[in-house]
């Protein structure tokens, strides 16, 4: 129950999610996919989120982790920090302040301090889903509004449509072969042309402008 509201809560608020629910299934795909970040549980099925935690920075993946567990000894806390975990929450917890934490570490490992996201006269303010450009405000659906983050966290790095896909629909849903250009085609129509390129043959890239 408390992994369907985390993904529901989440989702709602802009971001994909992908839900496992044991050790095996976690690694898998933490090997097929580059994630944004990791909620990771302790008590799992086939083992402790330990197991996968070490597994992870043995391989030098740097990949955020928070840990969210009923395991509240402080000495669970020590050990969870110890093995790698960038963050730590005790159940019960607010859905809020998951986000911020979610929020404050994707900037942390963006190297950015404030948590204005900024290109040109694009701003976007994450804790508040809003986005702007000159400060006038722009009203963008939900795909369009997960692409440009997606884009933001990208900038510099040519994405492929598939990478786009899964930024926007995860592992489960089956979508139109041309619904990615059309959310494109979309978010260039609010945020004006040329911020979003089409490099042909490769995919869809965000520069820094000169």
């Amino acid at each position: 129950m408390i992994g369907e509201e985390i993904k529901i809560g989440l989702s709602r608020k802009g971001y994909t999610v992908d839900w496992v629910q044991d050790l095996e299934s976690a690694a898998m795909a933490l090997d097929l996919e580059n994630f944004m970040l990791v909620v990771l549980d302790l008590g799992l099925p086939d083992g402790s989120g330990l197991e996968l935690l070490q597994t992870l920075r043995a391989k030098r993946k740097e990949i955020p982790v928070i840990i969210l567990t009923a395991w509240d000894a402080v000495q669970d806390r020590i050990r969870g920090l110890d093995c790698g975990a960038d963050d730590y929450m005790v159940k019960p917890f607010d859905l809020e302040e998951l986000s911020a934490r979610i929020r404050a570490l994707t900037r942390r490992f963006r190297g950015e301090g404030t948590p204005i996201i900024r290109l040109g006269d694009l701003a976007v303010n994450p804790a508040e889903m809003k986005v702007s450009i000159k400060g006038n405000p722009l009203r963008l659906s939900r795909s369009e509004y997960t692409l440009l983050m997606t884009f933001l966290q990208n900038i510099g790095k040519i994405l492929t449509e598939q990478e786009l896909e899964t930024a926007l629909y995860g592992w489960e849903k089956e979508i139109e072969s041309n619904a990615v250009q059309v959310h494109i085609h979309n978010l260039r129509k609010k945020i004006g042309p040329g911020i979003i390129k089409n490099i042909r043959g490769f995919g869809y890239l965000m520069e820094k402008p000169s």
